[in-house]
């Protein structure tokens, strides 16, 4: 069979062909890369252009807790700044900080110790100036008498009930009144509205014969009483005697009688 003399023209027409596309196809992926070569420039140049941010909105005010503990922090920030720091110092400044700072104790410790040393020697002369006045007395006591510098004291009334329980008035020598005023020598001024404001009896102490006497105030309405006996007359008091007079008890105690008198002291006899 012979050969058709058209075949290697159909077969070179081909590979022509295709050469021819595959170039075609390279010169576009050329020409695209060129193209978005030139165009990248251009987007570069544009993201390279500042961006114009909007304004700040207006700071809104901050609550009163906020600035408080904002306050708070910067207090606590200058308190650590004000404790020293030895952070930053040589080793000869951080001991020179430590003896300076253990040096305070002792200084307050001495300053301490002087004052208590100032008290005790303050109490020593004192105590001396005491003892300086302090005389001892050896043998026998002897006592000056002179004249009273006051009425001397024969005896008590003690309230043993009624108002002012507990309390007790002094008898003294001579002839004593006894009522409800200031005024009267034995003033039972303890609020018993019962006894009369004067006079409303008396006692009376004779040094001479050592006797105690209980007058009532017969021309007084309210009664008195001598040991639930309603005298009319003058009785004589003995110890532990109970008086009442309105609503008010009272205890004779005397001082004076037959063991002793003040006209026994040489000094006072008259």
């Amino acid at each position: 069979m012979g050969q058709d003399p058209k075949a290697p023209a159909q077969r070179s027409g081909f590979l022509g062909t295709l050469k021819d596309a595959l170039a075609a196809a390279s010169r576009e992926d050329t020409d695209g890369l060129k193209a978005r070569a030139k165009a990248e420039p251009e987007e570069a140049t544009e993201a390279a252009a500042p961006i114009q941010l909007p304004p700040p909105l207006p700071k809104e005010p901050e609550p009163a807790a906020a600035v408080a503990e904002e306050a708070s922090d910067v207090s606590e920030v200058e308190e650590a700044d004000a404790v020293p720091r030895t952070s930053g110092l040589s080793a000869a400044d951080a001991a020179r900080e430590a003896r300076r700072a253990n040096t305070v104790e002792p200084v307050t410790a001495s300053v301490e110790k002087t004052l208590d040393t100032a008290r005790v020697t303050n109490a020593m002369v004192s105590k001396t100036e005491d003892e300086a006045r302090t005389q001892l007395v050896r043998g026998k006591v002897q006592v000056a008498r002179g004249q009273f510098d006051c009425d001397p004291v024969v005896g008590w009334l003690v309230i043993v009930g009624g108002p002012g329980i507990g309390a007790y008035r002094p008898v003294f020598e001579g002839n004593n009144s006894i009522g409800r005023s200031l005024t009267q020598r034995i003033p039972i001024d303890f609020g018993d509205d019962a006894i009369s404001s004067e006079e409303q009896a008396y006692i009376r102490y004779d040094s001479s014969d050592r006797s105690f006497l209980f007058v009532p105030n017969l021309a007084k309405t309210n009664v008195v009483s001598i040991n639930n006996a309603r005298p009319t007359g003058a009785v004589e008091l003995s110890a532990m005697d109970v008086i009442v007079m309105g609503r008010t008890q009272l205890v004779f105690v005397p001082f004076c009688g037959s063991d002793f008198d003040w006209s026994e002291i040489a000094e006072n006899k008259g």
